[in-house]
């Protein structure tokens, strides 16, 4: 009798075939793995010096950081695990040189790669490694001891270049790190598969092309570029008025019982640009998603409305819109079919600390409403994919409701530009031209042998719904002249702060972000401030951030108790904007963007009050994002009051700290905004206050690209009321458009 899968089993995701070459040559690798050997350092107890292959550190030093951990987490693990933990270096780990080689050839910009090269060119010569690290010796023939010195010393150099390489090079090795270490789970208690079994999902019938030399050539009504939060909206609203519709997507469906991802395979199939989207200053990283339902697949549920004094603020801009009862029926419809509610919310452990603490300061806390369909959705790894199909986002809601309908789908079509037609003087939009790539003959996208064809469809209406880094490209590609498109890039910069507590909190179980704090949202009295809020809490995505310095000993000690550890985020509703463009080798979309001076106020004074959420919560450590702070731990003896007094005298010199915490906060952004923004007039905006392109016709921009400025709360439902707002004018010119058509008909065959 053949065996069954369980039901937690997860189907595997390979990768696709990894490109060819290799980004290094063998002394720059040789550079490379010794910097990563340094940041994931192989520790062991012993009174010899450091090599180059370990880092050594005296038998009682080692002892004690063992016999801390065993004091300070419950049901802690055996000595042999530890060992393993404490030993393996980031080379030893099978899967990190094929996948930096992957990484690095395919995600990370040549610019970039090339400056890599040249400081591990420089590393790797007496000359170089003198000017670098202030040692004639070349880096990678130091002792681990020495190597954790120049890094220190990067951290804080006065040099540019050298701290942003420090950050660079450090967030990469314990990403990496976090994602395929086979010590982790052991060691953490973590498991990177969960015991929910997966739920069966919609069927998507996807077109499929012969392979062929001529291009594809189809028609339709309306062609939708991007399956993500607006194009599902705007799909379903125009299918379902009986018009032909086609979804276009550049990535890939992934199956419920693929859900959720590991977090190594997930960066590639799930996200943009293999997760790896740094600004070109490398302040701050963004994740966006790109897989078949966008940014929908992979969010946390969060489904908060637009706040009034953003709608008051979007309307004095002369979008009188946003202050209308219509637009709040948009907000309601998109609502009332994602099931959204905070009727079932069950908070796990970091999101009843967040309520507690805000509670005991008088901060105005709140619930967060979740678009689960009236489920109770218990499930912390729904940032890698909703295995249970509770998560009502465009997956399991607006593209099946459109497929339903009658709109056809197509994934693995990278759409390479609009195509224009010249009537009458008027330009038009007429399409959109493409190059698809098929599965393999397995079905997978692992195999070598896949199909390519150009695609060209032919519609009536095209409506753009790319996400704010690709729709402002496309629109420039395409020839649409407009000074402001890809200006205005809003990002919400998040940083994080991070409390452990006494007893095992398990921060990956349960729902992700089901509370908000909103006391500093409006710290200016002109709508930018501050909320705090959790935040995922698998290893990848929580544990990055925590500052390395000065070891990579300091950084595996806390990281090992991360069972015991929540992490929260301040997240920014910025004022001040970046932009997106083009790079010139890829293509690519590439971001400009810092976090100003006047949103890194409001950012540390979320720090600020964050941390003493997280202290009034009962944590035993309070850290934060910034390297070089030194965590606070809570005294053993003493009164509350002295214990007070001595966290209060913590917080107040970590903004005056030498490394200056403030300055040196570490910042994310998973939501963008903007590039294409609505106005009134093309001096100003990218599209009209009906999302249609200034300057043509028949190309509308249905995404988050088209707001104002930011939204101060996570975009999602605000792209979707927009998108159906947006979605029902496009249905509303194509009903006009047969009117006029049917009349002139009509006269003609009168008059015959």
């Amino acid at each position: 009798m053949p065996a069954t899968r369980p039901s937690s089993e997860i189907l595997a995701s390979p990768l696709p075939p990894p490109p060819e070459g290799d980004p290094f040559t063998p002394d720059q690798w040789a550079i490379f793995l010794a910097i990563a050997d340094t940041v994931i350092a192989s520790i062991k107890p012993s009174s010899e010096p450091s090599t180059v292959d370990e880092r050594r550190v005296p038998e009682d030093e080692y002892a004690g950081i063992v016999s801390g951990y065993r004091a300070s987490v419950t049901n802690s693990v055996d000595d042999a695990v530890l060992e393993r933990f404490f030993g393996e270096k980031l080379s030893d780990v099978e899967e990190f040189r094929p996948f930096v080689k992957r990484v690095m050839m395919e995600y990370v910009r040549q610019d970039s790669r090339r400056n890599m090269s040249f400081i591990f060119n420089c590393l790797n010569t007496r000359a170089g490694s003198l000017l670098l690290t202030g040692y004639v010796t070349p880096f990678h023939l130091h002792p681990v001891s020495t190597r954790e010195l120049i890094l220190q010393g990067w951290a804080t150099s006065a040099l540019p270049p050298l701290r942003k390489s420090y950050k660079a090079l450090t967030s990469l090795c314990k990403n990496f790190w976090l994602k395929m270490s086979p010590s982790i789970e052991p060691a953490l208690g973590f498991s990177r598969t969960p015991e929910l079994g997966p739920s069966k999902g919609f069927e998507f019938d996807f077109m499929q092309f012969a392979p062929g030399d001529a291009p594809v050539e189809l028609e339709t009504d309306v062609v939708v570029v991007g399956s993500g939060c607006g194009g599902g909206v705007a799909a379903k609203n125009i299918a379902e008025a009986s018009h032909g519709v086609i979804v276009v997507e550049k990535a890939y469906y992934q199956s419920p019982a693929q859900f959720p991802m590991k977090e190594l395979n997930a960066g590639i199939h799930l996200f943009e640009n293999g997760s790896l989207m740094p600004s070109d200053d490398g302040s701050i990283s963004v994740a966006a998603g790109s897989v078949w339902g966008g940014g929908g697949t992979v969010n946390w549920s969060a489904s908060l409305q637009t706040q009034g004094y953003v709608r008051k603020e979007w309307a004095e801009q002369g979008l009188k819109f946003f202050e209308t009862a219509e637009f709040q029926d948009c907000l309601d419809r998109v609502c009332d079919r994602m099931g959204v509610s905070t009727a079932h919310i069950k908070h796990n452990h970091g999101n009843r600390m967040l309520l507690e603490g805000a509670r005991r300061l008088g901060y105005h806390a709140h619930d967060v409403p979740q678009n689960t369909g009236g489920n109770r959705h218990h499930d912390g790894y729904c940032c890698l994919g909703c295995r249970s199909c509770e998560k009502q986002g465009p997956v399991n809601s607006w593209l099946p409701d459109a497929a339903r309908a009658g709109a056809k789908m197509i994934e693995g079509l990278k759409v390479e530009e609009i195509v224009f037609e010249d009537r009458e003087g008027v330009r038009v939009a007429a399409g959109v031209k493409g190059k698809w790539t098929s599965r393999d003959a397995m079905g997978g996208l692992e195999g070598e042998e896949r199909v390519v064809r150009d695609v060209v469809i032919r519609a009536k209406k095209v409506v753009l719904s790319a996400g704010t880094l690709w729709s402002p490209i496309l629109l420039l590609k395409s020839g649409i002249k407009n000074p402001n498109i890809g200006q205005n890039l809003h990002l919400h910069p998040a940083t994080l702060v991070y409390g452990v507590y006494p007893t095992e909190v398990r921060p990956w179980d349960g729902p992700i972000l089901t509370s908000v704090v909103t006391a500093l949202e409006d710290l200016d009295n002109h709508g930018h401030g501050v909320k705090l809020e959790c935040t995922a809490m698998t290893p990848s995505f929580a544990l990055t951030h925590l500052p390395w310095l000065p070891s990579s000993l300091s950084y595996k000690s806390t990281v090992l108790r991360y069972k015991h550890t929540n992490g929260f985020i301040v997240i920014v509703r910025d004022r001040d904007a970046g932009a997106v463009w083009a790079d010139p080798a890829s293509g690519a979309p590439r971001i400009r963007y810092a976090v100003s001076d006047f949103d890194r106020r409001h950012a540390w004074a979320g720090v600020v009050a964050l941390a003493r959420v997280v202290w009034e919560s009962g944590a035993s450590e309070v850290r934060v994002a910034a390297e070089g702070a030194a965590a606070f731990v809570r005294p053993a003896a003493g009164s509350r009051a002295d214990q007070d007094a001595a966290f209060a005298g913590w917080l107040a010199g970590l903004g005056a700290a030498p490394t200056a915490a403030a300055a040196a906060l570490t910042f994310a952004s998973a939501h963008q905004m903007g590039t294409c923004r609505m106005g009134t007039s093309p001096r100003g905006s990218v599209v009209d206050p009906r999302g249609r392109v200034w300057g043509v016709e028949g190309l509308a921009v249905c995404d988050a690209s088209v707001f104002p400025s930011a939204s101060g709360v996570n975009p999602m439902v605000t792209n979707m009321a927009v998108a159906e707002w947006v979605s029902r004018g496009v249905v509303g010119e194509l009903e006009e458009e047969e009117e006029v058509k049917a009349k002139l008909e009509g006269g003609r065959g009168a008059k015959l």
